[in-house]
């Protein structure tokens, strides 16, 4: 008698339930996103040497121990640059670029990597905004010309550029192949909500 007595009250009890979530979900309403554009220009600096580094190696393969190159195959770095207004290092500091690359170029001459970094904004419109550049730098001599523009993808954002997606187009302004001091100007189109 029990086990009869189980089943009505288990199927009563499903028949309740579902209005009661269904209720919920009906009061919901999507809202409409609209798709915005946002171009940023700066300049990103790259300080491998000297008494204050903003990029760091943090692993390297022992193979390339002996291979010419400020940056062998297989290295790893940990980056902090600043990202500035002007392309002076000493131009007003808007930001910085956190993350890390790998160098894949076996040609002592050239530099490859992929990228990933969160551009961080500490002032102005975007302060406390960021977006993240996730991408394979293509081969580039170490001495690039002014003229040389590369594409890099923009995957992601938080703050006012949330959900960002888009491309960064850039420029070197310097770079020494001694040290590996590098200047880039960024040209940044962002598509956010």
């Amino acid at each position: 008698m029990k086990k009869q007595a189980i089943f009505p009250w288990g199927m009563i009890f499903c028949l309740a339930i579902g209005p009661v979530y269904g209720q919920y979900y009906e009061n919901v309403k999507p809202r409409a996103m609209v798709e915005k554009v946002t171009r940023l220009h700066f300049y990103y600096h790259d300080i491998p040497v000297g008494n204050n580094p903003t990029t760091v190696l943090i692993a390297h393969a022992n193979i390339t121990d002996n291979f010419f190159s400020p940056s062998p195959f297989g290295s790893l770095y940990a980056m902090n640059d600043p990202l500035t207004v002007g392309p002076d290092l000493t131009s007003t500091v808007i930001g910085n670029a956190q993350g890390m690359y790998i160098a894949l170029s076996h040609d002592p001459a050239k530099f490859t990597a992929v990228f990933y970094a969160d551009f961080g904004f500490t002032t102005g419109r975007f302060n406390g905004s960021s977006f993240s550049l996730f991408s394979r730098y293509p081969p580039t001599d170490y001495v690039p010309s002014p003229d040389t523009i590369r594409e890099m993808a923009i995957v992601g954002g938080r703050g006012a550029f949330r959900m960002a997606k888009g491309f960064a187009l850039l420029r070197a302004t310097s770079s020494n192949a001694t040290t590996g001091n590098a200047s880039l100007e960024f040209n940044v189109t962002l598509y956010h909500y």
